[in-house]
């Protein structure tokens, strides 16, 4: 069973190649991305992989929490589950009213 590891404070010049590398030497390393921001495309400082089996993935995290890479210590944990997206309050425009926001609050 793989366990989903989350990287934090990477330097912005860190590759997705330099971080699987650097956790391949502890273990056998299913997947890795660097999360880009989708607008400039520009690193936004975390990761996220998988390893193989829980043992790695503990031993990865014993390893290189602290580990200093491009200037940076990094962050290393288990990932928690992702949460649900709400768009609540983005005021999307659609068909002639703003959706997300409460027409209450604007109500006279």
């Amino acid at each position: 069973m793989s366990v989903r590891l989350y990287v934090g404070n990477l330097s912005f010049n860190t590759s997705s190649q330099e971080l699987c590398d650097l956790f391949a030497n502890i273990g056998s390393v299913s997947s890795c991305s660097i999360i880009e921001d989708r607008d400039s495309g520009r690193s936004r400082g975390f990761a996220f992989l998988e390893m193989a089996s829980k043992a790695e993935s503990e031993n990865a995290i014993a390893q290189l929490n602290g580990h200093e890479i491009g200037g940076r210590e990094l962050s290393v944990s288990q990932a928690r589950p992702q949460r649900a997206r709400q768009d609540e309050g983005r005021g999307e425009y659609k068909g002639g009213s703003y959706l997300g926001y409460s027409s209450q609050a604007y109500a006279d």
